[in-house]
């Protein structure tokens, strides 16, 4: 028989938006926003490391085992390796073990570095691993694991005029400029891109880099239209969302192959992919330069809308919740 409730989901992240950091997993919120609007209840159970450290993961164990035993959950959603960690011991500590827990793997920390062999021995424990995309799913080795990215909001990344982007921005209206989204952490090779476009300066081409860091995310849809190409040069990523933002709003990307942007600019006139050296990002960021328009990007990405997305969230959780108490799903 059909399932009388609506599911209950506990979500565990160590990413999520908040006053000091406005922009910290606002995916995850949005994911999350989007399956309460499939009616779907989700508690949030944010454990914030980044400004707590060690010990709020340690406390972590404990927080997860009180909610479970506070609240009726159907499955447990985690975000990012060590909330995986915390969903699994907290419900062993609840005893628990009835509620299955789901793990959603991102990015970078699944494929270099000491997180990546963590990553794995959670997958493995889980009753089931999101990847978000298929390098993700290749560094855990699970085949068996739900590639399914986060969704991006294409409501609010959407086509807009650029000369009133760039007069919303005070960016000059007669300068190409190339845009460099995110963080300038060591991984994110922002040197290569600085690099790449003061070759494309010192070659006589009229250019400007655009760098959006700390921006809000309402803001940032005005970068991307406002600009005429986004760079990307990270060395690992799992499925950027700064790509599909771009894509959404029909702006030509350039990127080393890192996550899936291979398969999203796949066949889209003015995007590129190059090798990693800065004579290669310069070659592709002269290209979609002279390539002089926007995109067909917007209708690349419809598939991956915060509605689509959540729709395969909430089919999975179904699948992991049947197999879990079959009696319950009829």
């Amino acid at each position: 028989m059909a399932r009388p409730d609506p599911l209950r989901v506990l979500v565990v992240t160590n990413m999520w938006p908040s006053a000091a950091a406005p922009m910290a997993g606002i995916f995850v919120a949005e994911q999350v926003a989007s399956l309460e609007r499939c009616g779907v209840q989700a508690d949030v159970l944010h454990i914030d490391g980044a400004t707590g450290g060690w010990r709020a993961y340690l406390a972590g164990f404990g927080r997860v085992r009180d909610a479970l035993r506070r609240g009726r959950y159907d499955l447990i959603h985690a975000h990012y390796v060590f909330s995986g960690i915390m969903a699994l011991g907290g419900a062993a500590l609840a005893r628990r073990r009835d509620v299955p827990v789901v793990v959603t793997q991102h990015g970078i920390e699944t494929q270099t570095g000491w997180t990546a062999p963590l990553c794995r021995w959670t997958s493995r424990r889980a009753a089931a691993t999101i990847a978000t995309s298929q390098r993700v799913q290749a560094a855990l080795g699970r085949p068996g694991a739900a590639v399914i990215p986060c969704g991006v909001d294409t409501a609010l990344f959407r086509p807009m005029p650029t000369e009133e982007a760039r007069a919303a921005l005070g960016l000059p209206a007669d300068v190409p400029l190339v845009l460099f989204a995110g963080m300038r952490r060591p991984e994110k090779r922002f040197d290569l891109v600085e690099a790449a476009v003061a070759r494309l300066a010192g070659q006589g081409q009229p250019v400007q880099l655009v760098i959006a860091e700390h921006e809000a995310h309402e803001r940032m849809p005005l970068y991307m239209n406002a600009c005429d190409v986004l760079v990307l040069a990270s060395e690992a990523e799992g499925s950027p969302m700064v790509v599909k933002e771009a894509l959404a709003c029909n702006l030509p990307v350039v990127s080393v192959d890192v996550g899936d942007v291979a398969e999203l600019t796949a066949g889209i006139p003015g995007c590129a992919i190059v090798s990693r050296d800065v004579e290669a990002l310069a070659g592709g960021l002269a290209a979609a330069l002279a390539f002089g328009s926007r995109t067909n990007g917007r209708a690349a990405v419809a598939h991956l809308s915060l509605d689509a997305i959540a729709a395969r969230l909430v089919a999975l959780y179904g699948e992991v919740v049947a197999k879990a108490c079959p009696l319950m799903m009829g």
